[in-house]
């Protein structure tokens, strides 16, 4: 799925490798999927998009978007991007495919279920994008301490579970289950713990646990339990994670532990996060 620290890491090598270019030909909704999401009709994204230059990507907190004249390119949820090189053979499969005038290209499919909208510049109206990009994102210096406290203060947040608190309701756009995890490691905080029963030292070890852990992903290349343009598993080596899954923790030496909670897994060390 990407998160924050993958759309951070995808627009940088999306803009390394296909800014500049003249889109020359598009392929939408090639391969049929149930839970492909789709702006109007992806007939048209072939009219919306050739002949435009591809300007400029940019995060969008967990949404990734591409600027290509007064057109936009958003993907957001379990899309799987790839760079595809003049001589590379193109995925049989896939739910959107770009090609450039030096016959590169960009393809997209999808794990789950996932987001790849095409429109023109303020014509995408859509709740979830717009709140992406108007909260301030953990890696820049609006989300600071006064800010973490008012997402803090909302009613009835005492009574939610942290990772209620963190991964829901798009307080915090951008961090989601999958982040999540490590997040609350490195805090020493276990998901299902009420963010009521937290103290001080903990919502302090949480708040710098937020920044801190989703800067490091992203300036690793992303987690290693995702992959980037190129097919290459992140850098960042993730512990609450199914890559270790009932291993020994790094820490203490208790095992990695996985359940099902809040309509998905969590991942924890069953020493270092106790409730």
């Amino acid at each position: 799925m990407i998160e924050l620290p993958e759309a951070s890491v995808l627009s940088h090598q999306i803009n390394e490798t296909i800014g500049g270019k003249i889109i020359l030909d598009v392929i939408a909704a090639h391969s049929p999927h149930k839970f492909a999401w789709y702006h109007g009709d992806p007939k048209k994204y072939h009219e919306l998009l050739v002949g435009k230059k591809i300007d400029v990507s940019l995060p969008r907190s967990h949404w990734l978007e591409i600027k290509a004249g007064d057109s936009r390119i958003t993907f957001c949820e379990g899309i799987n991007l790839r760079f595809h090189a003049e001589d590379e053979k193109r995925p049989q499969k896939h739910q959107l495919l770009i090609e450039f005038d030096d016959l590169t290209a960009l393809s997209a499919s999808i794990q789950m279920y996932g987001g790849m909208y095409c429109f023109k510049e303020g014509e995408f109206e859509n709740e979830y994008y717009h709140v992406a990009g108007e909260k301030p994102s953990p890696l820049s210096d609006r989300f600071d301490w006064t800010y973490f406290n008012q997402i803090l203060s909302g009613e009835d947040t005492n009574k939610l579970s942290v990772k209620a608190l963190l991964a829901t309701k798009q307080r915090i756009p951008g961090l989601g289950n999958g982040v999540l995890q490590d997040i609350l490691y490195n805090a020493g905080i276990h998901p299902k713990m009420k963010v009521g029963a937290l103290s001080e030292n903990s919502l302090e070890a949480l708040y710098n646990s937020i920044k801190s852990t989703l800067t490091e992903m992203a300036l690793q290349g992303g987690r290693d339990t995702e992959k980037d343009l190129f097919g290459c598993p992140g850098g960042y080596k993730t512990v609450a994670s199914k890559n270790n899954l009932g291993k020994p923790c790094p820490k203490c030496g208790s095992l990695i532990k996985k359940e099902s909670y809040l309509g998905g897994s969590i991942y924890f060390c069953s020493g270092c996060q106790k409730i």
